[in-house]
Formats: C-alpha cells, sequence, structure tokens
C-alpha cells in the first residue's frame, strides 16, 4: 500500500485563497473567514480584481496573481468560475504550490468531464495534489487550518478528538460537522471529497491510517473510484485501524441520484457490502449509526468476544437490550457459578436487595445508588465470561446518585469494554457528558447502545481472524 504524504494539506506553513472576496455570503469570503479565525500560519488573499479585504478584524492586501506573493505558498484554495481553475492551477504550478483544495464547482458532476481532466492534466504536470473539485474543503481541529466554506457562525466544528471523516457530498459533512459539535464527538480531520479528481478515498484512508492522531476512520461515500487500490488499502489499514463507511447509493434510483450528485459510478450495493465484509470496513446504514460505531471504537478497545453482560435499573430496557443484542449475532454471557455465589452471599448477607435478579441482565431494580451498581458491575467484569459490559441507567430515579459517575471511572481498570446507555433527558444528559469525560461512551437509546457493542464486537472479530488480537 502507497501511503502518500498529505501533511502538507492539514498542517500548511502558508495558505492562499484564490477568490477571496470582501462580500459578505460570498464563497471567497466564507474561506477567508474561517482559515483566519485559528489558524496560525501565513494567509495570503488572491483576486483578479485586487483591493484590500478585512476579516475577523484582520487586513489583507489583496494579490491579484498568487504568482505576485513575495513569500512560499504550500497550499491554495481554489474558489473561482470553473472554466478559470485550469489556468489558475498553473499559476500554482509556477509558484511551487503543493497541494490545492478546489471548492469550485462546474466540472465533471455539470456534464463537463473535458475540463475537469484538463485540471488533472495541468495539476500532474506540476506535481500538484487536489483535494476535489466541488468540494467543501478541509478542517483540520488540531491546528486550526480550516478552508470550509460555510462559515463558523452557520456551520459548528467540533472539538478536537480521534474520529476522522471524509465526505463525497458536502451538504453530508456539514451536516455531520454540526452533529459531531452538538454530541461533543472530537474530531482529527475532515474531508471533503467532492468529485476527487485526483485524490480519492484510498488516498485518504492511507494517510490517515498512517495519522498518529486518528484513531477511528469514517466516511460517507457514494462510489469509489478504484475498486481494487480501495480494497487493498482497506484490508491493509484496518488491521491497525477501524473504518467505518456510509455507502449511499443501496437501490437503483440511489446509484442514478450519485451518478449525478458527484459523477460516481455507485455500482451495485452486493458488491460493496462484500468489499466491505472482505477488508473489515464496518458499514454503517445511517448517520446515527455511524457515529455510534465510531464513538465505542474512539473511546473502548475492540471486544475480545461477543459474550455480553448487562447491569440495569430498569428491568424493560433490559429485556430490550436483550432482543437488540441478540438480533445483531451477539450472545448473552452466562455467569459463572462463582459470580452467582458471590450475588447469593451478599443477598443473604443483606448487602443486597432480595428482590434484584442476578441473572443476565443483572437488575439492580429502580431503588439502586451507585454502591449497587458498582457490586454488579465488578461482579460482571470479574467474570471470565463476560466480554463485554452494557450499563443502563434510568437517572430519573431519585436514588441513582452521582457517584455513578467515579464508578465508571474505577470499572476501566477491568480492561473490558462498557457501553452506557442513559434514556432521557436533560439530566441524563448532563450525567452522559460526566460519564464520557471518563473515557466511558454514553448513548441515549437501547438501539444506539446495541449499534456500540456491534461495532466492539464485530471489529474485534476482525482483529482476531487475521491474529491482531
Amino acid at each position: 500500500m502507497e501511503v502518500p504524504n498529505l501533511d502538507f494539506l492539514f498542517y500548511p506553513k502558508s495558505v492562499a485563497v484564490i477568490g477571496a472576496s470582501n462580500v459578505p455570503g460570498k464563497v471567497g469570503n466564507a474561506i477567508m473567514r474561517s482559515v483566519t479565525l485559528k489558524f496560525d500560519g501565513k494567509v495570503y488573499a488572491v483576486n483578479v480584481k485586487g483591493g484590500e479585504i478585512e476579516v475577523n478584524g484582520r487586513k489583507f492586501h489583496v494579490y491579484r496573481s498568487i504568482k505576485e506573493i513575495p513569500d512560499e505558498v504550500e497550499v491554495a484554495v481554489i474558489a473561482v468560475p470553473a472554466k478559470f481553475v485550469p489556468d489558475v492551477i498553473d499559476e500554482c504550478g509556477e509558484k511551487g504550490v503543493k497541494g490545492a483544495v478546489v471548492i469550485s464547482a462546474g466540472f465533471k458532476e455539470a456534464g463537463r468531464v473535458e475540463l475537469e481532466e484538463e485540471l488533472v492534466k495541468r495539476a500532474r504536470k506540476w506535481g500538484i495534489k487536489v483535494v476535489g473539485p466541488n468540494c467543501l474543503g478541509v478542517t483540520n481541529l488540531e491546528n486550526g487550518f480550516d478552508c470550509n466554506f460555510n462559515p463558523p457562525e452557520r456551520q459548528a466544528r467540533p472539538p478536537f478528538g480521534k474520529v476522522a471523516f471524509m465526505s463525497q457530498s458536502g451538504a453530508f459533512g456539514a451536516a455531520i460537522l454540526d452533529w459531531a459539535a452538538r454530541e461533543r464527538i472530537g474530531m482529527s480531520k475532515f474531508i471533503s471529497l467532492g468529485n476527487m479528481a485526483d485524490l480519492d478515498e484510498s488516498d485518504f484512508i492511507a494517510y490517515l491510517g498512517n495519522d498518529p492522531k486518528t484513531g477511528v476512520i469514517t466516511g460517507y461515500i457514494e462510489g469509489v473510484k478504484d475498486g481494487r487500490k480501495f480494497f487493498n488499502t482497506a484490508k491493509e489499514v484496518t488491521l491497525n485501524k477501524p473504518i467505518i463507511l456510509l455507502k449511499a447509493g443501496r437501490t437503483e434510483a440511489g446509484a442514478k441520484a450519485a451518478a449525478s450528485h458527484t459523477g460516481s459510478l455507485a455500482g451495485s450495493f452486493k458488491i460493496y457490502e462484500a468489499a466491505f465484509e472482505q477488508t473489515g470496513v464496518l458499514s454503517a446504514k445511517s448517520m446515527r449509526q455511524l457515529f455510534n460505531y465510531a464513538k465505542a471504537l474512539a473511546m473502548q478497545k475492540p471486544s475480545e468476544g461477543k459474550r455480553v453482560a448487562i447491569v440495569t435499573n430498569g428491568g424493560g430496557a433490559g429485556v430490550m437490550m436483550s432482543d437488540g443484542l441478540l438480533e445483531r449475532g451477539m450472545k448473552l454471557a452466562e455467569l459463572s457459578e462463582e459470580t452467582n455465589e458471590r450475588f447469593r452471599k451478599d443477598i443473604e448477607e443483606g448487602k443486597l436487595p432480595r428482590h434484584m435478579s442476578y441473572k443476565n441482565p443483572i437488575d439492580v431494580i429502580g431503588d439502586a445508588p451507585s454502591s449497587r451498581y458498582e457490586v454488579a458491575m465488578r461482579y460482571a467484569l470479574e467474570d471470565p465470561n463476560v466480554d463485554v459490559l452494557v450499563v443502563i441507567a434510568l437517572f430519573q430515579s431519585p436514588a441513582l446518585d452521582e457517584g455513578i459517575v467515579e464508578a465508571m471511572a474505577r470499572m476501566k481498570a477491568y480492561g473490558k469494554p462498557i457501553v452506557f446507555v442513559a434514556p432521557g433527558g436533560d439530566y441524563p444528559h448532563k450525567m452522559a457528558r460526566n460519564i464520557e469525560l471518563k473515557g466511558v461512551p454514553v448513548y441515549e437509546t437501547v438501539e444506539d447502545g446495541v449499534d456500540a457493542v456491534y461495532a466492539l464486537v464485530r471489529y474485534g472479530e476482525w482483529l482476531k481472524e487475521n491474529g491482531r488480537l
């Protein structure tokens, strides 16, 4: 697998925005506002009209051409009409630019295949790596380099974290960034792939697979550019990092829509499903499922088996979780006789209530304080028949105190994956954030928790099959 060095695209020392504008609402203005907000590298504004631009309280002289800039430029962000882009690429080449992010639309997706081919031909002549065209931009949450053309007040940016996301759809990518920001899911890098005229999904998978700041690779794709390249790249990368993809165009109508959207050849979904299965890629069916998988794998290690123990203070939620796990191919752990004996002894001695059930699911019942949860969780995690622990907490019960947060932190010492489910409104949401700060992923619904367990188990199985776990 060839790993492209794309660090210059995410860690540039200098950036030129070609098509920069002083007019609010223009793409060139929004890019300038995004790129100057947190990025501490050099930023240059370029527009054939010249003049001066003021954004984020900073004034910029506007160069009429990138060639007028007296210093070196590593990356050009291009937002000019499509017909001018090939000539702009030539100017970038003369300037020694390493990478170009082409925001401009109006290429293959608009039926102008020759124009896109000309763009690629010129870029390759100069050795320039191209993102796009017809893309939203790229964002590095670590250093603040952000050429996303959705301005900050319209488009939230998530905190820095382990999940990288790439998208063939700019609009879907924007929704993902907003959603991740709201849910406080940390991201390392965001890439809007656009038409993938040059750099494609496999190039970024290979790069992110080698990126120390990325722990989980996720993406929305409509089609892959080179099936063999994707297959070989994904199969190698998944041995070290999970890849989770949401593949659109699963139906014939969807495939036709994908073709007109980015010019993607979506192909038969069954072929993609088979390829994902053979390369260890986790296939998500929705945006929510994609991030359920990603959050679990970013915060917990993969499971060494599929035997799950459940600890809950709500019997109904335990039954629903049992159903969901079994339907997705997991097993309810059969607790050892030693574990059952520990529960029996504590009940006889009055340490645990007689009306609780210690058969898996372990129902600590509605009046359980955090101390009772902790006993049940310890016994489950110490049982050799348990590979994964699911904890369901209905925080609406006044008995469940905030000690559960520190109890969850202590459970991590057992080294087994844990998934927490906390249904409800504001108070459960607040407790969920506190528990996640301790490194345990929390989900709002039983169904989301099932997704999380599935991801941990399925990726663990892939690693085991390939001698990596």
